[in-house]
C-alpha cells in the first residue's frame, strides 16, 4: 500500500531454546544464517555469513547486567558484521541485493520493552569493518529502577570498545526529537557519538505487549540516519567518522502514540496500527 506502513500480529511465535532463531508459523523465520518474511504484498529471503561475531565468550553487550535476573531489557550485539544475499519483492516490484552490510542483535527482557528507550547502529564507515551500536533506557527489576546505555564500537584495526557500566566505564546519553548524543569514557577510552534524523521521516513501528497479547506504536525508527563518531585512546583520537546509513529509534508508547496522533494515525481494532509514513 503505497506511502503507508501495515503491521500484523500472528499468533504462534517461538524461539529457538539452544541457538539463535524466532519463527512465527510460514510468516516468519529467522537464524543466525538465513532471514525469510513472507507478508501479503512483501517477501523478503536472505542468506547471511556471519563475519564478524562478537568476540567475548564471557561478557556481552549488557556486561554484567546479564547475570542480574528480571530485568525488563537485555541487550547484546552479537553479529557486528556480515554479508546478505537475497532479493525483496514489494507488490509488483523485485530488487535483488549481494553481499549487503548486516548487522544483528539480541533483546530480551522481562515484561516487554522499558517505558522509554534510545538505540542506534551504523555500519557504512569508509572503513566496512567498523562498527557503531548504542542501546540505553529504563532498565528495572521489581521497584528498583536505573537509566543505563551501553556503546559499542569495532574499530577499523580489529579492536573492539564496550562503554556502559554506570560506575566503571559510564556513558551520558541525551535524547532529543532529532538528535542522540552520547559520551562515554573509562580509565583509556573516550567515546563521542552524534547523530541526526528528522522526527518527521520515522516510521512509527508497533511494539509487543506480552500481558495483554497484542501489539501497539511503541517506536519511531529512522532507517538512514546521519552519524558522527569520534573515538580517543589515552586522550588521542584513533577514530573518528561519518555514516549516512545508522538505523536510530526512540522508543515508549507516549511518545509514538502522540507522534501517531499527530500523523492522523488510528489504531485498527485489533490493536495494531495503521500508521501514514
Amino acid at each position: 500500500m503505497p506511502g503507508r506502513l501495515v503491521t500484523t500480529a500472528h499468533k504462534g511465535g517461538r524461539a529457538d531454546p539452544g541457538g539463535l532463531g524466532a519463527h512465527s508459523g510460514e510468516v516468519f523465520h529467522g537464524t543466525d544464517r538465513l532471514l525469510r518474511v513472507d507478508l501479503p504484498g512483501a517477501h523478503l529471503e536472505a542468506t547471511i555469513e556471519p563475519d564478524l561475531r562478537w568476540p567475548r565468550p564471557v561478557w556481552g553487550g549488557s556486561s554484567v547486567f546479564q547475570i542480574v535476573p528480571a530485568l525488563n531489557q537485555y541487550w547484546h550485539p552479537w553479529l557486528l558484521g556480515g554479508r546478505a544475499t537475497g532479493r525483496v519483492t514489494v507488490a509488483e516490484d523485485e530488487f535483488s541485493f549481494t553481499d549487503a552490510q548486516v548487522y544483528g542483535e539480541k533483546n530480551w527482557g522481562r515484561g516487554g520493552f522499558p517505558e522509554a528507550w534510545w538505540w542506534g547502529q551504523a555500519h557504512g564507515f569508509a572503513d566496512e569493518g567498523a562498527c557503531v551500536a548504542f542501546a540505553g533506557g529504563q532498565v528495572g527489576a521489581g521497584p528498583l529502577r536505573t537509566e543505563v546505555t551501553g556503546l559499542v564500537v569495532r574499530l577499523p584495526d580489529g579492536r573492539l570498545v564496550r562503554l556502559g557500566d554506570p560506575v566503571v566505564t559510564p556513558v551520558r546519553a541525551t535524547v532529543g526529537d532529532d538528535r542522540w548524543q552520547l559520551s562515554g569514557r573509562s580509565s583509556r577510552w573516550r567515546i563521542d557519538v552524534e547523530a541526526h534524523a528528522p522526527v518527521g521521516q520515522a516510521h512509527v513501528l508497533p511494539v509487543p505487549l506480552p500481558s495483554e497479547h497484542r501489539n501497539t506504536a511503541g517506536a519511531l525508527e529512522h532507517l538512514t540516519g546521519d552519524l558522527r563518531v569520534v573515538v580517543r585512546e589515552w586522550g588521542r583520537v584513533v577514530w573518528s567518522a561519518y555514516s549516512a546509513m545508522a538505523g536510530l529509534e526512540r522508543g515508549g508508547l507516549a511518545l509514538a502514540q502522540r507522534e501517531l496522533a499527530r500523523r492522523g494515525g488510528r489504531p485498527t481494532p485489533d490493536g495494531a496500527p495503521l500508521i501514514p509514513v
